[in-house]
């Protein structure tokens, strides 16, 4: 969970000062408490906090190509980077580093921002390429991983958290009534809308591009639903292998790390069969993570404690009362950064807290 911010002029007399990428790095310390780097030239800034996770030590971003004409900055996991360097380096590319995020760096050189589309992962990322000028922005698919951006004072502004963004001078923070409405009808704002205005979310699936002044948002991916003849025709057996096959991959290349891993385990049928998976993979200790509750009809506890003994993990265990709840609302709501109607993310933010206090990335 590494926390990214930067800032690109839109015009040439907008010059980029180190103080306002540290002011908004500072905001995402919690993000990445491994490294901080920077990268600044007369167009853009770029900062970044790491959470190391792969390549601990030749990992420290921003990070260049051969020639250091393009910088990226990223957050997230790529899990297929391994088959991409393996084809990268078949085509003459050099690396420096065994980062999954290097690899993004020389697919832009191989197809510029279509490299989005070979990308198997939660991401987001900035790079700057720097001979024409151009800042792509991109988040994956389904938006596991937040970028937000404004426009502010000629320049265009972004980061992983809206925080960062109010952390520049002359930012003021005011709520969207609009996006109000949106929470109190759907639970969230619904992208690009965030709950401050002027503020957008980039919307999953989607890119940003910032060259020669302008900035444009661009779709690179959506989901689809085959109707009629177009729909393929399988049996429910068929299906059920299929799916049993992409959740089984889905959980191997999960299981790609330079640091330990671990699991939430509810109690439910989801989590419980991601346990199974792993297992499938590995014999190694495997610590599993839960939260309980003194309020029986929101216990789970005995499900937790069935499927962890089978397994036959290292099991770990929050338990949550209300006031519980109550003294954690407030920091898990800076976190949030929009209103809730609930107190549900509370619980996991608890027990996110005690994955970290494990020493679990």
């Amino acid at each position: 969970m590494c926390g990214i911010a930067g800032v690109v002029a839109l015009t040439t007399t907008s010059p980029i000062d180190l103080e306002t990428v540290c002011r908004m790095l500072g905001t995402l310390r919690h993000r990445g408490p491994d490294q901080y780097g920077i990268y600044r030239d007369e167009r853009v800034g770029l900062g970044h906090a790491r959470l190391s996770i792969v390549d601990l030590e030749g990992g420290q971003q921003p990070i260049a190509n051969e020639d250091r004409s393009l910088w990226i900055i990223f957050s997230g996991e790529i899990y297929n980077y391994p088959e991409l360097r393996a084809d990268l380096v078949r085509r003459g590319h050099r690396f420096a580093t065994h980062t999954d995020t290097e690899v993004i760096l020389h697919l832009y050189e191989e197809v510029a921002a279509d490299c989005v589309h070979h990308l198997n992962g939660q991401f987001a990322f900035a790079l700057w390429d720097r001979p024409r000028r151009r800042l792509l922005l991109a988040r994956d698919r389904v938006g596991i991983r937040p970028l937000y951006y404004t426009l502010h004072d000629g320049r265009l502004l972004f980061a992983s958290e809206i925080k960062a963004l109010l952390a520049v001078p002359g930012m003021e923070a005011r709520l969207d009534p609009v996006a109000l409405n949106q929470v109190f009808t759907f639970w969230s704002p619904l992208a690009p809308r965030t709950a401050f205005e002027g503020v957008r979310s980039l919307p999953p699936g989607h890119i940003l591009i910032v060259q020669d002044g302008e900035a444009q948002v661009r779709r690179y991916w959506a989901l689809t639903f085959p109707e009629g003849d177009d729909r393929p025709r399988r049996s429910v057996e068929e299906w059920a292998e299929a799916l049993r096959d992409l959740l089984d991959d889905a959980t191997r290349i999960r299981l790609r790390a330079d640091v330990p891993v671990g699991a939430f385990l509810s109690g439910g049928v989801d989590s419980s069969l991601v346990v199974a998976l792993i297992r499938r993979h590995t014999d190694a200790l495997l610590r599993t993570f839960s939260v309980t509750f003194d309020d029986p009809a929101f216990d789970e506890a005995p499900h937790q404690r069935r499927v962890a003994a089978f397994f036959a993990t290292d099991h770990h265990v929050v338990r949550c009362s209300a006031a519980d709840i109550g003294r954690a609302f407030p920091k898990a709501l800076w976190h949030i950064e929009v209103p809730i109607l609930r107190t549900a993310p509370v619980p996991l933010f608890l027990l996110s807290r005690r994955v970290r206090q494990a020493h679990l990335k």
